[in-house]
C-alpha cells in the first residue's frame, strides 16, 4: 500500500460531496490511516468551529480507507453502526482523522477513529464503527 493508492481511492469510491471535503492522506501504517481535513469556512459554524457532520463524514471516509489499507484492496462495505462522542470544539485549525481497524473478519469489520487538532494534537471526537463487508 502507498499514499498515492489511498488518495486515489477518494475519487474512485466516494460521492462528489465527500470529495469536496478536501481530505488528504497524511499517513498510514499496518493498522491505521490518518487523513487531514483542511479548515474550511463552508464546514464551520459560528466561531469557526468545525461542524460535527463534517467530522463524521471524514471519520467514515477514513475508516473505509483504513479497510482498504488493511485488506490491500477495496472491498465493498457499508456502515452498520457509528457511535461518536464529541469532546470539545475544533476551531481555526485543520483536523487529523486517524482510523484504526480493530478486527476485520469475513462479514464484519470493527474500528475506532480519533479526530484531533492538527496544530495542538488534542482529541476533539472519538468514534467506534462497525462495517458490513459485502
Amino acid at each position: 500500500m502507498n499514499t498515492e493508492t489511498l488518495q486515489a481511492a477518494l475519487p474512485e469510491y466516494f460521492a462528489p460531496w465527500v470529495q469536496s471535503l478536501g481530505l488528504m492522506v497524511e499517513a498510514f501504517d499496518g493498522q491505521s490511516v490518518t487523513l487531514r481535513l483542511p479548515q474550511n469556512p463552508a464546514l464551520s459554524r459560528v466561531g469557526d468551529m468545525l461542524c460535527g457532520q463534517a467530522m463524521m463524514a471524514a471519520a467514515d471516509t477514513a475508516m473505509v480507507l483504513a479497510l482498504i489499507n488493511h485488506f490491500g484492496e477495496f472491498k465493498p462495505c457499508t456502515t452498520v453502526q457509528m457511535n461518536s462522542s464529541f469532546l470539545k470544539p475544533l476551531s481555526k485549525q485543520d483536523a487529523l482523522i486517524e482510523a484504526r481497524v480493530l478486527r476485520a473478519g469475513k462479514s464484519l469489520a470493527f474500528g475506532e477513529i480519533d479526530i484531533r487538532g492538527a496544530n495542538d494534537g488534542k482529541s476533539v471526537s472519538r468514534a467506534t464503527t462497525t462495517y458490513a463487508l459485502l
